[in-house]
Formats: structure tokens, sequence, C-alpha cells
């Protein structure tokens, strides 16, 4: 294990102190914008505006990096990161404020897209998961840190903005002084969305629906918080609960995809999300109820992002994947610019705790349409499946691809074979009883 992790230990620390940054910046948005008396509507467009220019990212660093070299691009970016983190308290306004997000949204896409690709290529056939599950954990990890170091200092001051810029701006010193080659990235030209909607309806709708349930946890938990009077304590603990829970949810729904309809499974956590969503919803602000909420919500979050992607692969050939991840990361980036939009917007009509209502809501339509696919295609049996690997939101097409890739090279060496043709069934097709997906159905990523 630990020669696994000898050549990349530079980069997951890396990409812990970036989290760590990150993720101090997301709940600051809304600690500040609270004190700078923004209203939810107005701090909606900036938690839409990182999602923005984390599309954008995911689409063109590919280019600059095969323009001017992954090294390059890679400490451009997190100049730039930083020098936007810092800038927050010197231009408090909200079209100020957009502008810099889409700025960080897109640094941060094009960040993982570079660490991405050098983890893929210090990566063997034998330890890719384990590399992959790695730093899913490490972002996670971070992510939760972030908020215990909120309470480092007061919101309403440059500190900790200062501080986040600081910890971005250390983080590249382990990557770029490692010694690691800088890999060829190579990005897939996305599905056209009628082909991907036409393979697998369950995992195009619900990975657009899930874009809009995660962005708004992420972007407008700490916004919502600032507005029922949490301090700043219980809102940091809010946040990491959203992120505490999926490391904890994670491996129990990877065990169960592996033994069951994965449809089943989706309906049942987007049905566990929207109970919590009212177990928020009538707590009424009590601290623990809402803390409960938060941990089952997010807890719910993460773990179906993967799945929906295993899904989805289970009806795709091994050369479509790469397209695929493409399509699925643009379809998930739309629905997060959508999603706080309408939170925003529907806070600011209805109040704050709109915000579990719209979370709800996303989450039961997507466990409705997950029980009427049901009705629609028949089962993969779980012997044609594999299981799944825990790949978080916040990855590029780099890692979907990657993960991807993993899953086809495990199913030929459980014996499957070299041919992973991937049969589909057409959308409407009513379930007879029987799959379609013959035994050569390509399979979704991750370890059991």
């Amino acid at each position: 294990m630990l020669q696994v992790f000898s050549g990349v230990w530079a980069l997951l620390l890396g990409i812990v102190l970036i989290m760590l940054g990150n993720g101090m910046h997301f709940t600051l948005i809304g600690l500040r914008g609270g004190i700078e008396d923004f209203s939810a509507a107005e701090l909606a467009i900036v938690t839409s505006g990182y999602f923005l220019g984390f599309l954008s990212g995911a689409r063109y660093t590919p280019v600059l990096i095969r323009r001017v070299g992954h090294v390059r691009v890679f400490a451009a970016l997190g100049s730039f990161m930083s020098a936007a983190l810092i800038s927050f308290p010197l231009l408090a306004e909200p079209w100020a404020w957009t502008l810099l997000r889409i700025l960080i949204g897109f640094c941060m896409s094009g960040i993982y897209v570079a660490a991405e690709s050098w983890l893929n290529n210090a990566a063997t056939n034998e330890t890719r998961g384990k590399l992959l599950s790695a730093y899913m954990i490490a972002q996670t990890l971070g992510i939760i840190g972030a908020q215990g170091l909120l309470m480092l200092g007061d919101a309403g001051t440059s500190v900790l903005f200062i501080g986040a810029s600081i910890l971005v701006s250390i983080s590249f010193a382990p990557i770029l002084l490692s010694v690691a080659p800088a890999p060829v990235v190579e990005v897939a030209r996305p599905m056209p969305l009628r082909a991907l909607f036409s393979g697998s309806p369950l995992g195009t709708v619900g990975i657009f629906l899930l874009g809009t349930v995660y962005a708004t946890q992420s972007g407008m938990g700490a916004v919502f918080g600032s507005q029922i009077g949490l301090g700043a304590p219980q809102i940091a603990l809010f946040v990491a609960m959203l992120f505490a829970g999926a490391l904890v949810l994670q491996y129990p729904i990877g065990w169960l995809s592996d033994q069951m309809d994965r449809r089943k499974l989706i309906l049942a956590a987007a049905t566990l999300g929207a109970g919590s969503c009212a177990l928020g919803f009538v707590g009424g602000g009590a601290p623990w109820l809402l803390m409960g909420a938060a941990f089952l919500a997010g807890g719910v979050t993460t773990p179906l992002y993967a799945l929906l992607l295993a899904y989805t692969n289970d009806f795709l050939s091994a050369d479509e994947m790469p397209a695929a991840s493409g399509a699925l990361v643009f379809v998930f980036g739309l629905g997060a610019i959508a999603g706080p939009l309408v939170t925003g917007w529907a806070m600011e009509g209805l109040g704050p705790f709109a915000f579990w209502l719209v979370l709800g809501a996303t989450f039961g339509l997507m466990a409705l349409y997950a029980l009427y696919r049901m009705t629609q295609r028949a089962i993969v049996p779980v012997e044609e499946t594999a299981s799944y690997l825990g790949v978080v939101p916040t990855t590029s097409p780099v890692a979907v691809e990657a993960a991807g890739a993993w899953a086809v090279e495990q199913q030929q060496e459980q014996g499957a074979g070299p041919d992973t043709s991937g049969a589909r069934e057409e959308p409407g097709t009513e379930a007879d009883g029987r799959s379609r997906a013959g035994p050569d159905a390509a399979r979704s990523s991750g370890s059991r």
C-alpha cells in the first residue's frame, strides 16, 4: 500500500490544501454575504457563477494545456485563484463577486483536469482504483477540514479570505516540486445529449437533478444558515455535515449497488434525501435536527453521483464511455448552474426554509423518475454489472474517464473478455423480466 501512494503523496497533499482553501471560500460567501446584506437571489447568482466557470474550465483547460504545457497552466490557474480569493473583501458587490466566482470556478476545473491527469498517469491497472478512491477521500476531507478553519477568524474581516488564499498558494508547492512527469491531457469530445439520453434516460435526468442538489447544498447551505440566524460555528458545522455524511454512506451504498437493481437503490437514496429535507423543513431551525438532516441529505448526494454514473455505464460500450463521461459532467454542470438560481428565487419569495423545499422537491422528482424508468426498462442482472467507485461530483471528465477505463480493465481481468460492446435498450422498451444488455455490458467503475 505504501508503494502505491509513494509516488502521488505530494499530489494528494496538494489537493487537501487546495480543498481547504476552496472549501473555506464556499462557506465564506454565505457568511460574508449575510454581513454585507446581500439578498438570497444575489447570492444565488454568485453561487451559480462558480459552476458556470467550472463548466467552461472543463471544456477549455485541456486546450490550454496542449498549447503551453501542464506545469504552466497549473501554476497560472493557481495564481489567478489565489488572487481572486483575496479580492472578495476588497470588492463587496454582487456583480464583482459573481465575476470572481466565475474565475475561481474556471481555475478549479482546470486544476482538477491537471491533477487528475497526473494521478491517472501515475496509476497502473492494479492501483488505479485505490488511487482514485484516495483522491476522492482527500477532496472530501479537505472540504470538511475547511469548515473547522473558519473558527480561526471573523468573516467580517479579510483574515479568512487571506487564509484561504495562502492555502491555495502553498498547495502548489508539493505538486510542482515533485518529480512526476507531466502527462498528455486528452479529453474526449462529449457525446451528443440526445445520444446520452437515448442510452440512459435515468442517468441523464438523474445527473441533471443531482447537479441542482449538489450546487444548492454546497453553495446555498451557508446562505440558509445565515438567514435563519445560526452563528458562524453552527453554519460551519452544518456545511461540514453535508459532506461528512458522504464519507459515512459512500461505502454502504456502494456495497448495495453490487447486490441489487441500481434503479431501486437510486429510488431509495433519493427518497431518503427527500425525507431528510422534510425533517430539516419541519425542524424549525432546531440545531441538531438541522445537522441530522444535513448529514443524511448530503450523505446520499455524493453516492448518488457515483451510482448514476455506474448505472449509465451499464448500457455503454468501452468506446462510448469517454465521450459519455464528458457529456455527463456537462449535464451535471447545467443542473449546478440552475439549482442555486431556483433556490435563491424560492428563498427570496418564500423565506429561508425554501432551501429545504427545493432540495426535497428535487430529490422527490429523482425518485419518481427512477420509479417510472423501472416500468420502462428491464433489470440488468447483478452478475452483468461491476462494482462502483466513489467518484465525487467535483471531479473533471478526466477522473470520470479514468474510472470508466478502470471498470473495463476490471471486467477483462474478471474473465469477461476484451469485448465490452455494451448492448442498449431503447428508452421506451417495456420491461419483460430479462435484460437486453448482454453479458459483455460495460461495467461501472469501482472496487468491491
